[in-house]
């Protein structure tokens, strides 16, 4: 499988992350691989400490309701962890890096953590990344649907939430 690193498979990696923090560095790098990241480097509890600590700015991104604000955490993030694009082919096919080939792995990450958020807002549409509307719930998600309208972070959730809408209504 191969990850595209700037659409919303980041986004919807970046949430995952955010909602299920990973413990180890292990497991972080598994995860990664089994979302599709190609891990061509090694990773260090350090990538693991910096990751740990983007994903806490980039959750800012996801709690601010205010499209100009968001924009504007998420142009802070991406001016730490964005280079300016450029052509590569080191796997074998011709795509855009926003990083040197020689960052860490948490670097690589944020770099497309970052830029794949941008990219999604402003692809999809600046309100498509929130946390779930279930009452219980704190989940983050990334509203890749077609309508657009998507409020939970899980058909659980949704289903919960409706149950509880119904029963409220009896």
């Amino acid at each position: 499988m191969y990850i595209n690193p700037y659409g919303a498979d980041p986004v919807t990696l970046a949430a995952d992350l955010c909602n299920r923090r990973p413990r180890t560095t292990r497991e972080l790098v598994d995860r990664c691989r089994e979302s599709g990241v190609t891990i061509d480097r090694s990773a260090s509890d350090a990538d693991l400490a910096a990751v740990d600590e983007f994903l806490d700015a980039w959750l800012v991104v996801v709690d601010t309701s205010c499209a100009r604000g968001r924009a504007d955490v998420l142009n802070a993030l991406l001016a730490q962890h964005a280079d300016p694009p450029r052509l590569t082919d080191h796997d074998g096919h011709w795509h855009v890096h926003y990083r040197a080939d020689d960052v860490s792995f948490a670097r690589l990450l944020t770099a497309m953590f970052s830029v794949g958020t941008a990219l999604h807002l402003t692809s999809r549409g600046i309100d498509r990344l929130a946390r779930c509307a279930a009452d219980d719930c704190e989940r983050v998600f990334a509203d890749v649907s077609r309508n657009g309208r998507q409020r939970y972070c899980s058909p659980r959730c949704t289903n919960r939430s409706a149950v509880r809408r119904h029963r409220a209504r009896n």
